[in-house]
């Protein structure tokens, strides 16, 4: 077992590799009452093959159907009576199972979560139950409106790469899955070195990484190579779904910038000011000034060898094409009319406050741990995103608009009640 204590004599910040190879990243708060432990696979939707599609979130969910000491429901009622919280999630490159409890409850909560994770039975009987869970999570994706413009919008910009697929699989490959479906990707993927533990709040480290070495490090290594990923390409173009709706849903999307890049906080800027805020070019161009929405928002997506940068508006119909156009403008003036040092401050300001006020938290705290570890391979200081932040030059901000403004690289998606065609005059 390798340690590397926190490199400064104030930092609370550990990092530990067990034998197996497992990375567990800590901070220690010791002014807080509760702490937040996450179990972080570098496994996701963008490694599924095609007939798997959804295979990772149904994995996710069948972790907590009962294991050969609990049931589904005495998992439940376990952490209810701790008053903490016992979770999962599955994005396109991580699945995360999670807990937040009183660090005098972590030992009890740890337990359930290993449990979980080493012993769930997969049992054929509760997966058939749950895959009419799952189809009816994937109809209230379908009848969220701004949620669905997002999935076709990342399938139209990424086509025939897994990254563009739906997290949550089709009908059809969510139907199909077998228990041994299941068990052949847990195999494939769930394996130590593709393991990172997070944890942040008040607990006594010793005793954490003694339980952690004799459970999770005791997980057999897998000697095989995983599966490289390969690149994505941004597909340009414009996509119309109709549907039937009050509203058109849009969504422009540009090239990002992926997990990592040197100008990584030059674009967080860009975003802010352009649409991160109700305060941003956006928002009072097309929201305050002329009222045609009521929602518009820019944000930004990042992956391991790429980046996406989108922009989400809801208008009637019938303004679709002059809030594109809008849009279009906007991010005209970006290039042509870069923002002056007084409008760079505040964005600076606005950025650093809301990473600031977003580590508040235990559950974020221990996210950025596990993302550090993950996407850069070394914990990265508070202190060190601000300072980063705040070394961006107005010509950083030039450099990184010019890159992805580039209209020949641009995806527009639209849903709702219009065609391609009453379009043309926007695009």
């Amino acid at each position: 077992m390798t340690h590397n204590a926190g490199l400064q004599k104030k930092s609370k910040y550990c990092s530990v590799t067990l034998d197996n190879g497992i990375r567990v990243v800590t901070e220690h708060i010791p002014f807080l009452q509760s702490v937040s432990l996450g179990i972080w696979v570098n496994t996701g939707s963008r490694d599924e093959l095609p007939n798997e599609a959804g295979v990772s979130h149904v994995l996710e969910h069948m972790f907590f159907k009962g294991t050969s000491r609990r049931s589904a429901d005495t998992i439940s009622r376990e952490i209810d009576q701790m008053g903490g919280e016992l979770n999962a999630f599955t994005s396109r490159e991580t699945t995360t199972f999670y807990l937040h409890v009183l660090d005098d409850d972590l030992t009890k909560a740890l337990s359930i979560l290993t449990d979980v994770f080493q012993n769930s039975k997969f049992s054929p009987h509760e997966l058939k139950k749950e895959k009419q869970v799952i189809l009816e999570e994937l109809r209230m994706v379908e009848d969220d409106a701004e949620d669905y413009i997002h999935d076709i919008h990342t399938a139209n910009v990424l086509r025939n790469h897994p990254l563009g697929r739906p997290i949550i699989g089709t009908k059809n490959t969510i139907e199909k899955f077998r228990r041994s479906d299941l068990l052949n990707y847990r195999i494939r993927h769930y394996h130590p070195g593709k393991i990172v533990i997070a944890v942040a709040g008040q607990f006594n480290h010793a005793k954490l990484i003694k339980t952690l070495s004799r459970t999770f490090g005791r997980l057999q290594k897998n000697d095989s190579s995983p599966k490289s990923r390969y690149h994505p390409t941004i597909t340009p173009g414009v996509l119309v779904r109709k549907k039937n709706l009050t509203q058109a849903h849009i969504c422009l999307g540009m090239k990002g910038l992926p997990r990592g890049h040197k100008d990584r906080y030059a674009l967080s800027l860009v975003n802010t000011m352009l649409g991160g805020s109700v305060s941003s070019r956006l928002f009072l161009e097309i929201r305050e000034k002329r009222g045609l929405v009521y929602s518009i928002y820019s944000s930004l997506s990042h992956f391991e060898d790429i980046g996406l940068f989108t922009i989400y508006a809801a208008t009637q119909a019938d303004e679709a094409p002059r809030v594109i156009s809008l849009i279009g403008k906007e991010l005209k003036k970006m290039q042509t009319r870069p923002p002056n040092t007084e409008e760079l401050k505040r964005a600076k300001s606005q950025l650093k406050g809301s990473i600031a006020l977003n580590l508040e938290s235990t559950s974020s705290r221990m996210t950025k741990l596990a993302r550090d570890e993950m996407y850069v391979g070394n914990h990265v200081p508070l202190a060190a995103i601000m300072s980063s932040i705040d070394h961006v030059k107005n010509h950083d901000i030039e450099r990184v608009i010019n890159e992805i403004s580039d209209t020949d690289s641009q995806t527009l998606t639209v849903l709702g009640p219009l065609s391609k065609k009453s379009l043309q005059r926007a695009i």
